[in-house]
């Protein structure tokens, strides 16, 4: 019987779960990504090839995206409008993260080239699995 009962789970509350649990999976990464620019941003650009001077302001920018993309998830009814615009900016970083890998982008080394795509698909996939789950809240 106590199985019965949670299986048969809200489905409001449980396509909420999916927003909540993206936008916050989506700050977490954001926010470590943030960090890691800031805090190696030396080591990184060895390894990634754009300069520190170049990371640093963006580990900042990531660092505080992920704070309030944290904060958008916590409310009880998450707002439609705020995950929309999150949803718009993780598409718009997605495709200038791939943009930068142009002949005049940033000077990517192989890792950073690699990594830079890499970044541009989880970003992709947080924007469509926050579409999935705004969409299965209504």
């Amino acid at each position: 019987m106590m199985a019965t009962a949670t299986l048969t789970e809200n489905p409001a509350t449980a396509t909420t779960s999916l927003l909540r649990l993206v936008l916050r999976a989506d700050a977490v990464v954001t926010g470590v990504n943030g960090l890691a620019y800031l805090a190696l941003a030396g080591p990184l650009e060895t390894l990634l090839g754009p300069a520190a001077s170049v990371q640093e302001p963006i580990g900042v920018f990531l660092l505080v995206y992920g704070v309030a993309v944290w904060f958008a998830a916590r409310p009880a009814k998450i707002s439609r409008t705020v995950t929309k615009l999150i949803m718009g900016a993780n598409a718009l970083w997605a495709i200038v993260s791939l943009m930068e890998l142009a002949p005049n982008g940033l000077p990517f080394t192989t890792v950073g080239a690699v990594w830079d795509v890499l970044q541009a698909i989880v970003v992709g996939g947080f924007c469509a699995l926050q579409y999935v789950g705004l969409r299965r809240s209504r």
